[in-house]
């Protein structure tokens, strides 16, 4: 009987172990290559933001009277600016303003619309119906405009700026928030957890916060490249990062005068917002495809 007890479970030594819901996730997402690529390129911008007095061959704010729109050379691969600075400087430099921008823009927006949108979507009745027109008249305004004037009202910087990209994309995840919630609240496991008397703080961040943190994911990675473009807008009006301080939206904005004489100056920037956004959507696309429960193992 003991050598019964003791052999049984070697009849599934041959079956796989069961995988985990972020191990699958992981795995799919791999196997995208656009992912990948994005992925990887988002990590060399981060690299060279983070590193950047020690990538960057030049002082991104010191000027040369004699290099002045110099086109690129061996000494100055992406060639001179307007006042003699080495563009490949500012724009290493320029990555560290526009990730952080980024990053702490969704950062706000997810703090202040995932407790707002799970509070409307939980709730529900009056509660929901107000948040839901407020969200709607947010929404109404186009998303660029809405940031440019309360960037504007708060004044011009780069820490105003990441507020104002914030709070304008917070009606975004409001509205995402409040449907996944309303989508799970009504699942079997949650009806279980309020009949044993689990109190709705509990529920909502046991039960369902972790249950709709894919769909939150996708879209703030999303996010991060819309917030990128609309820092780099606020720049080039003025209204974000302040010269002499490197921006890649700065750049631009200096670069339109000497598009004829010196097309390097708007080239290069330009490319590195292109393809940092290109990068986020290409991850966001991978991760909503790995994230969905209804994609093939």
């Amino acid at each position: 009987m003991a050598e019964t007890i003791l052999t049984a479970p070697s009849v599934s030594h041959g079956l796989a172990p069961l995988e985990r819901p972020v191990q699958r996730a992981l795995r799919r997402v791999v196997k995208r290559k656009g992912a990948m690529i994005g992925l990887g390129l988002i990590v060399i911008f981060i690299v060279l933001a983070v590193f950047a007095p020690l990538v960057a061959p030049y002082d991104p704010v010191a000027t040369s009277w004699s290099l002045v729109r110099k086109a690129p050379t061996a000494a100055h691969w992406f060639g001179t600016d307007d006042l003699g600075r080495d563009v490949l400087a500012r724009v290493i430099y320029g990555a560290r303003a526009s990730l952080m921008a980024g990053a702490i823009s969704v950062v706000i927006a997810l703090s202040i619309g995932v407790p707002i949108g799970m509070l409307s979507g939980y709730r529900g009745g009056f509660v929901d119906a107000l948040i839901s027109r407020i969200t709607d008249a947010m929404l109404a305004c186009p998303f660029l405009i809405l940031a440019i004037a309360l960037a504007a009202f708060l004044g011009p910087s780069l820490g105003n700026a990441m507020i104002a990209i914030g709070i304008t994309a917070t009606p975004i995840f409001v509205r995402l928030t409040r449907g996944e919630v309303m989508s799970v609240k009504v699942e079997e496991y949650v009806e279980a957890a309020r009949s044993v008397g689990d109190s709705d703080w509990k529920i909502a961040v046991k039960h369902i916060l972790p249950n709709i943190m894919p769909a939150l994911l996708v879209q703030a990675t999303l996010s991060v490249a819309a917030a990128i473009i609309a820092e780099a807008a606020l720049s080039f009006l003025g209204l974000g990062q302040q010269p002499p301080n490197p921006s890649w939206g700065s750049m631009l904005n200096a670069a339109q005068r000497f598009l004829t004489n010196a097309p390097w100056m708007a080239i290069w920037p330009g490319l590195a917002i292109f393809l940092v956004v290109l990068s986020l959507n290409l991850l966001g696309d991978g991760l909503r495809d790995a994230l969905d429960p209804q994609q093939e193992k």
